[in-house]
């Protein structure tokens, strides 16, 4: 695979100095992005991912400066260009590059940077036997629907997750669980699903959306968009994470405690099969 980005349309090695030392998202992590899975060289679900992108940009007023077209256009020619057949393209938008000042520049043309890497699908173990995941304290801002450049809560909280050993951190704000540093949170409780509504205080995943709006309905699954706290997550019957790179992935130990006594349960395997199986048609992988 040939090792391609690009920035504002312009492929280039990824080698390549493209960013100016004054660019926002440098300096203020004034930006926003987005991260499509590439399946058999094909991505999948693009479209949800840049109506998200132009939310994005509309929350934090960066004017859009390509249409969905050329994004479209862009994410092709690099899977084109590279020969990549799994991976995953990462895109940037930031608000451009001016001296730096705390209000918005005037007259500042945005810069697009786009990169592509090469990843095997998710371990086959971890899928079969499911993850172990911590709980912290959600220490981010108020607007967490806005996919933003600004990560270092979820970056500590990944590290402190690595560091006890665990696949994910799933983070409390105050009496209530919201999300995974890089994924959606999910448990079963009495045959329904719950997972956190869609507000300020979590990102609307793409897969989250996939699984409320398609999967459960194919499956006939009751699911509720409904806060829940720490006590009773720690009844629930299963849980899972949901991502664009975690795919769907059961939780089978939370803070040490096993989930339905350590086995991956049978909403959570439904919801993986049907999943799987939608990417294969989709994207005309075996």
């Amino acid at each position: 695979m040939k090792e391609l980005g690009l920035i504002n349309g312009r492929l280039v090695d990824m080698n390549e100095n493209v960013v100016t030392m004054e660019d926002r998202g440098h300096q203020f992590g004034d930006g926003v992005y987005e991260v499509t899975k590439v399946y058999n060289g094909k991505c999948f679900a693009l479209r949800p991912h840049l109506e998200r992108l132009y939310q994005s940009l509309r929350a934090i007023r960066i004017p859009a400066t390509y249409t969905f077209e050329e994004l479209v256009q862009f994410h092709e020619a690099l899977i084109k260009e590279s020969g990549i057949k799994e991976g995953a393209i990462y895109l940037q938008i930031t608000r451009g590059a001016a001296p730096r000042v705390h209000p918005f520049p005037e007259q500042v043309v945005p810069c697009l940077t786009m990169s592509i890497r090469p990843s095997g699908p998710v371990k086959q173990e971890l899928r079969d036997n499911g993850v172990n995941i911590i709980l912290i304290p959600d220490e981010r801002w108020l607007r967490c629907d806005i996919k933003s450049l600004n990560l270092l809560s979820n970056v500590l909280g990944k590290q402190q997750a690595k560091e006890a050993g665990c696949y994910e951190a799933v983070m409390v704000r105050g009496d209530y669980v919201t999300e995974g540093t890089s994924s959606n949170f999910f448990v079963v409780k009495d045959g329904v699903i719950w997972t956190h509504p869609a507000t300020n205080l979590i990102l609307k995943g793409i897969t989250r959306t996939i699984v409320l709006e398609r999967l459960a309905k194919e499956l006939d699954l009751t699911i509720l968009e409904k806060a829940f706290d720490v006590s009773f997550v720690k009844g629930a019957s299963e849980a899972f994470l949901t991502g664009t790179s975690t795919e769907i992935m059961p939780v089978v130990s939370i803070d040490g405690k096993m989930v339905n006594a350590g086995i991956v349960g049978p909403i959570t395997r439904k919801l993986q099969d049907a999943y799987t199986q939608l990417i294969n048609d989709e994207c005309g992988r075996n």
